[in-house]
């Protein structure tokens, strides 16, 4: 079986969006969802990453962090996967009413059902890259060996 996501409002997995209303902190700071600390990314070190941080929803975080006024980093090519790895694992480890639904999950399938994806979603032709899906995978797979470690 394979679970579809896309909206943050949809029960029960919306969790798996990056929109959704799960903060975290990483890196010293608090993040109000992982979009908030995805974008931000793209300009970290600059006064436009807080402002990102900053931002009053993650629609607005995203629309900020999609600007192409202000140059990416360099390297964000090169670490943009790894950077999300480390907001899914933030926000799923830090919430453990949303890690029991993505560990709820057992060993399904998560793909992001969005047509205008193709990188992380599964695109318009259902053959996208699936990132976020690959990244909330693994990202349950880590916490199920995390919690199997501090249960013995």
């Amino acid at each position: 079986m394979t679970i579809y996501f896309y909206g943050a409002d949809e029960v029960p997995y919306g969790c798996f969006s990056n929109f959704s209303p799960h903060g975290f902190s990483a890196d010293g700071l608090w993040w109000p969802t992982s979009e908030h600390y995805f974008q931000a990314q793209k300009y970290a070190g600059t006064g436009h990453a807080d402002r990102i941080r900053r931002a009053s929803s993650a629609l607005q975080a995203a629309e900020l962090g999609r600007t192409r006024a202000r140059p990416l980093r360099r390297d964000w090519e090169k670490v943009r996967d790894d950077v999300m790895r480390r907001a899914v694992h933030g926000k799923f480890s830090q919430n453990p009413e949303i890690r029991e639904i993505l560990l709820a999950t057992g060993q399904e399938d998560l793909v992001e059902d969005t047509t205008t994806d193709h990188y992380w979603g599964r695109g318009s032709t259902g053959t996208g890259r699936n990132m976020l899906g690959r990244i909330l995978m693994r990202t349950r797979t880590r916490l199920a060996v995390e919690r199997e470690g501090t249960a013995r």
